[in-house]
């Protein structure tokens, strides 16, 4: 199995668990936070796909044969060491991140049918990784949408996608698991 087609299937795992255990909920279980300043199950699926959407920019250019890695892409001494400290960061839960940009900061309402636009939004990452095949996962590199001097080499930025993904569907669990969670 190649990188891509690895991470195809672990971004479709990920699409599965969440329309299992998310997806016949309701507006009100969607939208229930357990605390004010605490994120509710919808708008952890909400960020999730603002923040795919403004990732997969990059991902375009690469796939449609656009980019062309930059002076700072090509030389930028913490490439590797932001991919690893990002994907590292992604599988633990012990910090909690402040959102880089408003641009990917959830509604406080969100549509109750998210977790199935979340499935679909997916599914077209998995079809733009599918248009990546011939690239070089490891030589090409992007930069960070969120901040312009961090940079990491392809294969790091879909794996970031991934534990991105992976945490923020552990969090809903963990709102979910809430003693007061509507039933």
């Amino acid at each position: 199995m190649s990188g891509i087609s690895i991470i195809q299937s672990e971004l479709a795992a990920v699409s599965k668990a969440a329309d299992v255990k998310f997806g016949g909920f309701s507006a009100e279980q969607i939208n229930w936070r357990p605390t004010a300043d605490s994120w509710s199950i919808g708008q952890c699926f909400e960020h999730l796909i603002l923040t795919n959407d403004q990732i997969s920019a990059a991902v375009k250019s690469v796939a449609d044969g656009s980019h062309r890695n930059s002076f700072w892409e090509n030389w930028s001494p913490f490439t590797s060491f932001l991919g690893k400290f990002l994907i590292g960061s992604m599988k633990r839960d012990d910090k909690k991140f402040k959102v880089p940009s408003p641009a990917i900061a959830p509604p406080s309402d969100v549509d109750p049918a998210i977790v199935a636009k979340f499935v679909a939004n997916n599914s077209g990452l998995i079809e733009l990784f599918e248009r990546l095949n011939g690239a070089d996962l490891d030589k090409t590199v992007i930069t960070s949408p969120f901040m312009a001097l961090m940079t990491y080499k392809l294969r790091d930025g879909m794996t970031i996608i991934v534990e991105h993904e992976k945490r923020h569907v552990r969090q809903a669990e963990r709102v979910m698991a809430t003693s007061a969670f509507p039933s």
